[in-house]
Parts: structure tokens; C-alpha cells; sequence
């Protein structure tokens, strides 16, 4: 389907083609469209936009990822589907590992994602995660990880993610940045800093920071971490919510 750049929900519509794209490449779950939909809905109420909130939001998380010693993004088939160009730009420019980390595991799949970033242009060691050899305390595949990864990694960037990861990445005393679209969720509420943001926007708003605040001394960056609040981020995006749909 080819929507006119004059369509109300042309960018919408775009990312849906993406992920459906994606699927048929491998690398996107059917799973992960259902995911996708919940998110929409949430930006709808958002009215699409990256709110002051999520900026303030990006900025501390970006903060926290340049003053880490092993940070780590992590990817799952959305992301790689939507952003894998953006999420490799922002790796270098951090200086953070890449790891391919599923819910609906599938060796197939892991590698289609690997295949996909490469084809992106990351190199075959900027990926981690085809051969997880540690663990996570959890009861399903996303358990399986990377020693020199997510499970050696004290900042860990998880967009689109699930609640019970982010749980155990925070109790294994790991700081845990998340982009959910949905504040009232167990990961918005349980990561270390959450931008309530679509990750077609919070990434390239990370990157440009990240060339911004790079330099920048340690202690001004923890300065900026230690001085958000994510509870009152997350109360500031339902206000905004409320607020785009009172006027």
C-alpha cells in the first residue's frame, strides 16, 4: 500500500508497513504488531507528538548512557524494524554494545535481526546476543544473555519493552532506561527513566542530543540524571494527555 505524504495518517500508516514488512523478513513477531498497536493508541492520545515531559526525559537518559561504563541497547524485532539505522548511529556515538535480547525467541529469527543491522552497516562485533551464555532471573527466553552484554551492563536502554525484564534488570541493580508510549504500564513505572515517546521519535531526539551533550564532565551529566524525578515524569505525560484533549 503506497499512502499519499498528504494522508492524516501517512507516518502511521508508514511504520505499520515497516513492521508488516518486517514479518515477512523474519524479524518482526506477529506478537509485536499487537504490541504496536497498544503503543498507537497511546500516541494518538499523545496527538503524535514528542511532548516536553519525554524531552526532558530523553535528555536525562541520554546523560545516563554517556556517563555509563557498559551501557547496552537492547533490540527486539520492532525496533530493528523501525530504527535499526538509528540505534546503530546512536551505539557509536555512546560507545554502547548492541544485543538482539526476544520474548518470542527463535534462533531464525535472532539472526534475520543480526542480518538485518548488518545490512544496516554494524559490524558483526558491534552485535551481541546470538550466543547468549549467561541469564537473566526469568522464566522465558529473554532470560538468556550476554555475560559481556545486558548482564555485565550497568545502563541498559530497553525501547518497547516488557514489564517482567525490566523488574529484573532493576533488581539486579542495573539502571534501566525504557521508551513506552504507555506511562500507566509495569515498565514505565518500574524503569529507572522512562520516555513516554514512539520510538521513531525518542531515538533520533537521543542521537542529536548525544552529539549535543557529548564532552560534556561526568559530574555535569550525573548532575542532570540525579536531578529527574521519573514519577513526576510519568504524572507530567498523563497531564499532557489529559491536557491535548481538554482544549
Amino acid at each position: 500500500m503506497t499512502a499519499p505524504m498528504s494522508h492524516p495518517r501517512y507516518q502511521s500508516l508508514q511504520i505499520r508497513e515497516r513492521l508488516v514488512a518486517g514479518v515477512e523478513a523474519g524479524i518482526t513477531s506477529q506478537e509485536g504488531l499487537i504490541a504496536h498497536g497498544r503503543g498507537e493508541a497511546f500516541d494518538y492520545l499523545l496527538g503524535e507528538r514528542t511532548t516536553d515531559s519525554a524531552m526532558n526525559a530523553t535528555r536525562a537518559s541520554v546523560a545516563m548512557l554517556l556517563a555509563a561504563e557498559c551501557p547496552v541497547l537492547s533490540v527486539n524485532g520492532n525496533v530493528a524494524a523501525l530504527v535499526p539505522g538509528e540505534i546503530i548511529e546512536m551505539s557509536r556515538i555512546i560507545g554502547a554494545q548492541i544485543e538482539i535480547n526476544l520474548f518470542y525467541r527463535t534462533e531464525k529469527r535472532v539472526r534475520a535481526i543480526a542480518a538485518h543491522l548488518r545490512s544496516h552497516g554494524a559490524s558483526a562485533s558491534e552485535i551481541l546476543g546470538e550466543q547468549p551464555d549467561a541469564s537473566l532471573p526469568l522464566d522465558h527466553a529473554r532470560s538468556r544473555v550476554c555475560k559481556d552484554g545486558i548482564h555485565a551492563a550497568d545502563v541498559v536502554l530497553v525501547p518497547l519493552e516488557d514489564g517482567d525484564r525490566c523488574q529484573a534488570l532493576v533488581g539486579m541493580g542495573k539502571s534501566v532506561i525504557a521508551i513506552d508510549l504507555n506511562p500507566l504500564s509495569r515498565t514505565a513505572e518500574t524503569a529507572t527513566i522512562t520516555i513516554v515517546d514512539n520510538v521513531v521519535r525518542a531515538i533520533p531526539n537521543m542521537i542529536r542530543l548525544a552529539r549535543q551533550m557529548d564532552g560534556l564532565p561526568e559530574d555535569r551529566l550525573i548532575d542532570i540524571v540525579m536531578r529527574h524525578d521519573n514519577r513526576k515524569a510519568l504524572k507530567d505525560a498523563i497531564r499532557e494527555i489529559v491536557s491535548q484533549w481538554s482544549t
